[in-house]
């Protein structure tokens, strides 16, 4: 499938932490298979932060969803059961100082724009925490 077409892939995921492994090695491969291995680093921190955060501060199930958008921006987002919003980030520099809540923070720092919205999936409320990375 040429860089030109549009595609997406989602993947279900359980509660569970090794899901983040699973997520990210999934991506690496599809970011692969699409030729966009530039995209490969930065592409996997962003989905491990946001998977990280749906199985970390969630109890039900989660998803990745990863699209391809001509002319070139993908946009990799996390879905989880909790309706409400996520945490707001901290600026880098403060995050980068903790333990804990660095997520977002890596999120706003890496990708081109981040954002999230209420979102209902089979039939469960939940949130959509997304991020785009241009091709550039």
């Amino acid at each position: 499938m040429p860089e030109n077409e549009p595609w997406e892939y989602s993947l279900h995921i359980p509660n569970d932490l090794r899901a983040v492994t699973v997520s990210r090695r999934t991506l690496r491969l599809i970011l692969t298979m699409h030729g966009l291995i530039r995209l490969v680093d930065v592409a996997e921190l962003l989905a491990t932060e946001l998977v990280s955060n749906a199985v970390r501060h969630t109890k039900g199930p989660a998803a990745l969803r990863v699209r391809w958008s001509p002319p070139g921006t993908l946009r990799i987002g996390a879905w989880d059961a909790d309706p409400g919003p996520p945490e707001p980030p901290q600026p880098f520099g403060q995050a980068a100082e903790q333990e804990d809540r660095r997520g977002l923070a890596l999120v706003r720092a890496c990708a081109d724009v981040w954002g999230w919205q209420p979102l209902a999936r089979e039939g469960s409320r939940g949130k959509y925490v997304w991020c785009e990375l241009g091709a550039a």
